[in-house]
């Protein structure tokens, strides 16, 4: 079969940190090569689409903003369409809080009667905090947003906690799940990534690390899933999931091969 379309994961996938992971760029000249169109979809809700393009100018990839897709431009989307008018009360980063302000979304502070709460990675996240969810999520009113359900991030060295595990310390002191979960697997990101490819799902292919998040997406729309063992996901995990990959590669680097495989 030949593809048309491929969603490609960020951290874990094409980078870690600011470094480019070995073999990542010679599988994207083989996407390139191959004539596949391209997204990136990354669960970072801090940043914009034109950040990243300075993050892949700095290890030597040259990427445009329409070719990027993260948990916070999912998450504005969502909450333009469904709660457009409500007073937003951001337990995050200031990232966030531009690309939710940017988007004609209003952000006020747990004082001032907020409509909902949006959880997101916070470095600053501490129990006064907790607090203020709590207080706010007592009100059965409030609606309850989280930015993406991953609760650890790859990084340089080790991986750290990320949205999850905020959006989870509060969703248990609270003792109430979320409205909605954003980034992937969610409904909204797998309509933003299809838009911007242009093509059917069956013709797309969907490369990441994560199984509950990269692997789902392409699973619950029909396209051909491949996880890359270069992120968070080992061999261990991956026998013990329930969520089961269409192919397994070592890196990227092999993504080449196994599209010259599948032309057959």
């Amino acid at each position: 079969m030949n593809f048309r379309g491929v969603v490609l994961d960020v951290d874990g996938t094409v980078v870690r940190g600011d470094e480019l992971i070995p073999g990542a760029g010679d599988g994207l000249d083989a996407l390139a090569a191959a004539g596949v169109k391209r997204v990136f979809v990354s669960n970072n809700p801090t940043k914009p689409p034109g950040a990243y393009v300075d993050r892949f100018a700095g290890v030597g990839l040259e990427v445009s903003p329409e070719e990027v897709i993260t948990a916070g431009s999912v998450t504005a989307r969502y909450l333009r369409e469904e709660r457009p008018d409500d007073d937003l009360f951001v337990v995050g980063e200031s990232g966030l809080v531009d690309i939710l302000t940017d988007a004609g979304l209003s952000v006020v502070g747990a004082d001032d009667s907020p409509d909902a709460l949006v959880a997101s990675v916070d470095h600053e996240f501490d129990y006064d905090a907790m607090c203020q969810a709590l207080w706010t999520l007592s009100d059965e009113s409030v609606g309850f947003v989280g930015t993406d359900p991953d609760v650890v991030i790859p990084a340089v060295g080790r991986d750290v906690p990320g949205s999850g595990a905020v959006i989870n310390a509060i969703a248990g002191v609270a003792e109430r799940e979320p409205d909605a979960v954003l980034g992937k697997p969610s409904e909204t990101a797998r309509e933003m990534a299809l838009e911007r490819l242009g093509v059917p799902a069956a013709s797309v292919l969907v490369v990441g690390d994560r199984l509950n998040t990269d692997i789902a997406l392409g699973e619950r729309a029909g396209m051909t899933t491949v996880l890359v063992k270069t992120g968070v996901t080992d061999d261990a995990t991956l026998a013990e999931s329930s969520v089961t990959p269409d192919y397994v590669l070592d890196s990227l680097g092999e993504i080449g091969g196994l599209l010259d495989e599948l032309a057959e």
